[in-house]
């Protein structure tokens, strides 16, 4: 798509980078190794907007199966803000996504806007963050690795509004990321995943049957080495907030989940931490 000096394109896999190095100017903080992850997930959903020639905007509308997408990474370059560009590849991310449900993580300043656009408040997510304390281990942990690929994509489906198995395996194997669980009965009872940040590491997914599986599984991921964790609760999940609280954690930072249509039910009372703000 062209318009003047503004053309819009797909991004390469290898340029989803530079929408992660924008997002992390912009406080999002994101994982070292997430740019290839979410090129698994939907590899033509990442748009570029060029002006003159150069990056101006970005946005990523990756589409989950034939009913849900989800959007991230709207940003347009803060010296060409005001000109219309980040409508223009708003419209184009939008298209994308074709007739499915759409959802996002956004700024809490800027949801007002994204009802302009059909999406409705969800509820917020709430990131927090510092150096863990009181850790606990009530109950025995497992490489996330020896569990069965099947049984986390089928976890994963209960408290995501779409099955996302490129992603998945991309994620839970990405270099750097660590997976650790809690099985009962040789069943799944809780997982997560930690991964280095450009400040610290977050903890991401994180989901339980109850907080003490929650509980096991968090002191797992954090382990032995130290520095900041930075955990993303949905508000809705008091359990989830209150074991952020009980280890020392701290708000820092908040979004507003949102989605543009009806989507299939989650059991968000299990998401202990969001995965990823940019692909959800």
């Amino acid at each position: 798509m062209s318009a003047g000096n503004f053309h819009i394109r797909t991004m390469r896999p290898d340029e989803i980078e530079l929408a992660a190095d924008w997002a992390a100017k912009e406080g999002w903080n994101p994982g070292l190794a997430d740019a290839g992850c979410f090129a698994a997930a939907d590899a033509q959903g990442f748009l570029i907007g060029e002006y003159e020639g150069r990056p101006a905007a970005t946005i990523s509308v990756v589409n989950y199966g034939e009913r849900f997408a989800f959007l991230g990474f709207y940003i347009v370059r803060p010296d060409l803000r005001g000109r219309g560009l980040g409508l223009q590849i708003w419209k184009a991310g939008m298209a994308h996504a074709g007739t499915r449900s759409v959802g996002l993580d956004g700024v809490i300043a800027q949801q007002e806007n994204y009802k302009k656009s059909g999406f409705k408040l969800a509820y917020n997510n709430i990131r927090y963050g510092g150096i863990p304390t009181g850790l606990k281990a009530p109950e025995e942990t497992v490489p996330l690795a020896s569990v069965p690929f099947e049984a986390i994509e089928r976890d994963d489906a209960a408290v995501f509004p779409a099955e996302r198995p490129e992603f998945l395996r991309a994620w839970t194997g990405a270099k750097g990321h660590v997976g650790w669980a809690v099985l009962r009965g040789g069943q799944l009872a809780g997982w997560g995943v930690v991964r280095p940040c450009r400040k610290g590491r977050k903890i991401g997914p994180l989901d339980a049957v109850d907080r003490t599986a929650a509980e096991a599984v968090f002191g797992a991921l954090v382990g032995d080495e130290g520095g900041e964790i930075f955990l993303d609760v949905p508000q809705p999940n008091r359990e989830a907030a209150a074991l952020a609280g009980a280890h020392g954690l701290s708000p820092v930072f908040e979004t507003a989940r949102m989605y543009t249509g009806p989507v299939r039910p989650v059991a968000l009372e299990r998401v202990f931490g969001v995965t990823t703000f940019e692909l959800g």
